[in-house]
């Protein structure tokens, strides 16, 4: 074992300090490591042909079986697992992830690549010579043969279960596959009396094929991955009410937003949701990364109040101040009042019965924050990330999930998952439950958190004809909700045909996709039962054609949209002039 640890220090240091080439440096490396073997071994080959010397570990190990399968078979299962969960559920572990998909990347991002390096070479040093050990305790000895051509199966079984050359992708699990494909093979091939000659020439031929699908892949795998990975699913929309101006229903929409007066008209790009200060000055995110405060009362000069990266989308103050921001693609943040940016949570536990890891957290939307301080909000799509989120209307697959961070213990934890697209997320007013938006079944759920029905969600909001996305508090009791696109007759019925769908992603230009109508949105105001109370919007859409967030202050009406230069500032009728949102959160500032 310490043979192995030191030449995989040697190793290491060598491409992961002195930047030599990794294949000619291990190349050279065994080709030592394999003369310095025959030299032992034929200096010392007699004194252990006559030894008489015994091990019982040896022994033990090499012909012990337990439930059918020996021991050296459980310590490599037992090796495996640890392995497994160390690359996987380990800051290490994902260190070497990380280094092997782009070192330049890994670097950038703090990880020090020259340790990762070194340290991943010392234990793959340990790993060959418990590889080592194993077999000497199956043969009962080491000879001049002993573990001859195994770098080759080795290297095949890890490029045939898919472990990339290029670095970044692979598994445990791949590993062990193409072990047990190599191991297969092999041993069938003996039992047909095929010799050793035979045995190499067909590893060498799976080895080659391996190898060239391998940089095959890597080289179109985006083009390919591009043309398949969308995968539609049937749904039927249910009827809807419509929201034409004039019909009569409670989602007609009027032109009232048209003559909102503008906010930062030219300065923004992408202020999906927009938040106030008890000092009534406005926040909002932009797709550069950055969260943009314009002071009170005119809101005429600006500034960059804090740059996260990412795209800053729901926002939330919380009981000491702090500015809370779902980040797509990033997760869920935390900037201070002194500007001091921290993130708390960037996954979740992992879902037992998926295969793929959806831990990440790919598209965090909104969040809100209950009276206890935990924070609940949304993660979109699993499968997208956040500027792919239209990519999930045409799959639009259940994917969506609520979750909740404690900031207690830093804990996330995912609470209802299964649901077309979450997005919204806003306290109830007593702080017993909350409601969350579902945009691409057009629904609002209410999920919770005290009471009998603690735990369990019931939908309060059913086939709207717009796609909800922030949903926030109002002055009078009630809720308003963004409309970010409305529901069209085309869209509704390609939901009903994925295998159109499929088609149009394989066979068409992105641009010329069908995807659901986000040019005209608007706001509606619900109540505690659902109920619809109105409905506004910018018919002309010139101003706001889309809208994500709305945030009322003191009277007003404060609008954005993730694809709107500006925001709107709508001076509500009969609205409470004195009403703030974090007074109705956290209480009066003393």
């Amino acid at each position: 074992l310490a043979t192995g640890l030191v030449f995989g220090a040697i190793n290491g240091y060598l491409v992961g300090y002195l930047r030599l080439r990794a294949f000619l440096t291990t190349l050279v490396t065994f080709i030592f490591g394999r003369a310095l073997f025959d030299i032992l071994v034929t200096t010392y080959a007699a004194d252990v042909q006559l030894s008489t010397a015994t091990s019982d570990v040896l022994d033990f190990i090499g012909d012990s079986t337990f439930w059918g399968l020996s021991v050296s078979v459980w310590l490599a299962i037992i090796l495996a697992i640890v392995t497994h969960i160390a690359l996987t559920r380990s800051r290490p572990g994902w260190h070497v992830l990380a280094v092997g998909g782009s070192r330049r990347s890994a670097h950038n991002a703090g990880i020090r690549v020259r340790r990762t390096v070194f340290m991943t070479y010392v234990f793959s040093g340990f790993c060959a010579s418990i590889g080592g050990f194993l077999i000497a305790c199956r043969l009962s000895g080491a000879g001049p043969g002993t573990g001859l051509n195994l770098e080759i199966m080795a290297l095949t079984a890890a490029v045939v279960g898919g472990v990339s050359l290029g670095g970044g992708r692979g598994s445990v699990i791949k590993g062990l596959m193409g072990a047990i494909i190599v191991l297969t093979m092999t041993n069938g091939l003996i039992r047909l009396g095929y010799g050793t000659g035979t045995n190499q020439m067909v590893l060498g031929i799976m080895l080659a094929v391996a190898v060239t699908i391998d940089i095959r892949w890597l080289k179109n795998r985006h083009k390919v991955l591009n043309e398949v990975y969308v995968a539609p699913v049937y749904l039927k929309m249910g009827e809807t009410q419509s929201a034409v101006p004039g019909s009569g229903t409670p989602y007609a929409l009027d032109n009232r937003l048209s003559s909102a007066d503008h906010i930062g008209l030219g300065e923004l790009e992408g202020p999906e949701d927009v938040i106030l200060d008890r000092d009534d000055n406005l926040y909002c995110g932009t797709r550069h990364g950055e969260i943009v405060r314009f002071f009170a009362p005119d809101y005429v000069r600006s500034e960059v109040f804090a740059h996260i990266g990412g795209f800053p989308l729901g926002l939330a103050f919380d009981k000491s101040g702090n500015l809370i921001s779902c980040v797509g693609a990033m997760g869920l943040y935390s900037v201070s009042p002194e500007r001091e940016v921290k993130r708390l949570s960037a996954e979740t536990s992992r879902s037992w019965t998926s295969i793929v890891d959806d831990a990440r957290l790919r598209d965090p939307n909104d969040c809100d924050i209950a009276p206890d301080g935990r924070i609940y909000f949304t993660d979109s799509t699993k499968r997208y990330d956040a500027h792919d989120w239209a990519l999930d209307s045409i799959e639009n697959r259940a994917t969506g999930r609520l979750l909740v961070y404690d900031p207690r213990d830093g804990s996330t934890k995912t609470l209802l998952d299964g649901y077309r697209y979450t997005n919204g997320v806003c306290m109830a007013h007593d702080g017993k439950s909350l409601f969350f938006a579902e945009s691409w079944a057009c629904r609002v759920h209410r999920y919770w958190l005290e009471g009998p029905k603690a735990g369990t969600a019931e939908c309060v909001i059913r086939d709207m004809p717009g796609y909800p996305d922030n949903i926030n508090r109002a002055s009078d009791g009630n809720y308003w909700m963004a409309w970010l696109g409305m529901r069209t007759p085309s869209f509704d019925l390609s939901l009903r045909h994925p295998d159109m769908r499929k088609r149009m992603t394989r066979r068409l230009p992105q641009d010329e996709w069908l995807f659901p109508n986000i040019n005209t949105g608007g706001v509606v105001k619900f109540n505690e039962k659902g109920g619809i109370v109105e409905a506004m919007g910018d018919l002309t859409g010139g101003a706001h054609p889309m809208v994500t967030s709305m945030r009322e202050h003191k009277g007003y009406l404060f609008v954005g949209g993730i694809l709107n230069n500006r925001i709107g500032r709508y001076k509500i009728a009969g609205a409470d002039p004195n009403w703030t949102s974090p007074a109705s959160y956290w209480g009066a500032q003393l």
